[in-house]
């Protein structure tokens, strides 16, 4: 039986694989027990097995590609047009199958563990991120009904509690609470430096990293990010596809003659999107104080425009940069003024 193309409906516990011939007519669509899958694959000939960029399908993509499989990921929103009748395991199955088959769909690569680890610390450190801020608000909010406030910002914080605790004033009661929250924020900041020194070995090691640190806004956690992320973006053919794939391209609604252009379609990666809107905040803020092309790119366009828009426009031309100079693996050097870029 020649299989032209395997699919997998990822879960938990219950799979189903489906496979299809080169007519895109089923030749089986079973459900498996996960202790039943990676067995089940390895009796297959080796061809193109689809599954979903979801839950779990990067793991599954490095083993079945162990077996000698073609593994292509598909984003979940390509599948869901080709779901017929009724929404369940063995009509999914099927409609991965169908999706993969259109020519313009982009496939998800497979990450390495090693991305994977590196993401993973970058979702860690946004939970730790979290747990300060709620930990700091509700430290100031309490202490407020004992009369005690201070300045915002992480020093004032920490001399704030201190202040609580070396103060006889205050219960034992109260003193006991405040040098709970003074050690949890503490171990917090202790394991924030430590993921953040983690992502800079990470960086530094790589010659794209050190690519990426030389453009402006693209600091260690950006840099890990977008390594993590798209290594050197050899999933992209051009700039612009980058851009589209980060999200901070216009939407279009287009009828006859008619076209409008609306906000950015927030497609992609949402995490690396706000990353790089945040840096680029950073270079409009700071483009009136400098003198290179960017900077005055940046200023002009400030005229006219907010400084919302102007940063989102800066994110978008640093994507399409910074898939520029990973694609040449060339360092960014700021140009003259007077040279277009």
């Amino acid at each position: 039986m020649k299989l032209r193309t395997i699919s997998v409906d990822l879960a938990k516990n219950v799979f189903q694989a489906c496979g299809v011939n080169e007519h895109i007519k089923a030749q089986f669509n079973k459900k498996l027990k996960r202790s039943e899958l990676l067995d089940f694959m390895g009796q297959q000939e080796p061809t193109m097995v689809v599954m979903e960029a979801c839950y779990s399908s990067h793991y599954w993509g490095r083993e079945m590609a162990k077996l000698g499989h073609d593994v292509k990921l598909i984003p979940a929103q390509h599948v869901t047009p080709f779901v017929r009748g009724n929404k369940n395991d063995h009509n999914d199955a099927f409609a991965i199958a169908e999706a993969s088959q259109r020519p313009y769909i982009r496939f998800v690569p497979v990450k390495t563990e090693f991305q994977q680890e590196i993401l993973c610390l970058h979702r860690i450190r946004e939970r730790l991120i979290k747990n300060k801020t709620a930990l700091s608000n509700q430290s100031r909010g309490l202490l407020s009904e004992f009369g005690v406030v201070f300045p915002c910002g992480q020093k004032a914080l920490l001399g704030g509690l201190n202040s609580v605790i070396n103060n006889a004033e205050y219960s034992h009661r109260l003193q006991n609470m405040v040098i709970d929250m003074l050690i949890e924020y503490e171990t917090t900041l202790k394991r924030l430096k430590g993921i953040e020194q983690q992502l800079g070995i990470f960086v530094e090691g790589s010659e794209s990293g050190k690519i990426l640190l030389s453009i402006p806004c693209i600091g260690l956690i950006n840099a890990s990010a977008l390594l993590a992320s798209i290594d050197k973006g050899q999933a992209f053919n051009n700039p612009k596809e980058f851009a589209v794939w980060l999200g901070l391209t216009p939407k279009q609604h287009a009828s006859g003659n008619i076209s409008k252009m609306g906000g950015i379609t927030k497609r992609g990666d949402r995490y690396l999107r706000k990353q790089l809107v945040h840096g680029a905040r950073s270079v409009v803020s700071r483009a009136a104080k400098n003198t290179d092309a960017l900077s005055l790119w940046a200023t002009k366009l400030r005229v006219t425009k907010p400084f919302n828009k102007v940063a989102v426009a800066m994110a978008h031309r640093l994507a399409r940069l910074i898939w520029i100079l990973l694609t040449r693996q060339e360092s960014y050097s700021a140009t003259p003024t007077g040279v277009s870029t």
